[in-house]
């Protein structure tokens, strides 16, 4: 296999991935109350709100202000917050067309350019990397919140989600 078969594999694999967490995350939205998807069980934890808020500000300043060069707008304090300013609806809506058009970046990104390196969070601690590292880490990091968001959606819905392949009770 050639070394582009390799990377187009890549960005397609990521892509495909992104689509599945966003499928199983509204699954569990879906199941779930206003109250439920706002409930911090103590105030060092985090609310599916605040998970989705916290998706869509970091696949947002890596993606789309990274690779696609878009404005830096991410606040990522007001994505933690206890008092939360917007419903899970507005929430789910931008996370949801983050993720659409990041995936879309991705899928379309040429190959050659997955060694450039960016600088996507120039205030944070992660500096420098390549394409390829920022794809690995967003995709990886969704994937994260995802097991997240469904643990808390079980445990505030008090029942399987049946994401995967059906289990003999």
């Amino acid at each position: 296999m050639s070394e582009n078969r390799i990377a187009e594999a890549f960005l397609a694999y990521s892509a495909k991935r992104m689509t599945l967490s966003q499928e199983q995350i509204a699954k569990c939205v879906a199941k779930l109350t206003e109250e439920q998807l706002q409930h911090r069980g103590a105030e060092h934890e985090n609310s599916i709100v605040n998970l989705l808020l916290h998706l869509e500000g970091n696949i947002r300043q890596w993606i789309l202000h990274g690779l696609a060069e878009q404005p830096d707008i991410r606040t990522r304090d007001a994505e933690f917050a206890t008092a939360l300013t917007t419903d899970s609806a507005t929430a789910l809506a931008a996370f949801n067309a983050t993720v659409d058009e990041s995936r879309s970046v991705i899928a379309s990104c040429p190959t050659e350019r997955l060694l450039e390196v960016i600088d996507p969070q120039p205030n944070g601690t992660w500096r420098h990397p390549t394409i390829l590292d920022a794809i690995y880490k967003v995709v990886g990091h969704l994937e994260h919140h995802t097991g997240q968001i469904i643990l808390l959606t079980k445990q505030l819905a008090a029942q399987d989600l049946d994401l995967s392949m059906p289990r003999k009770r």
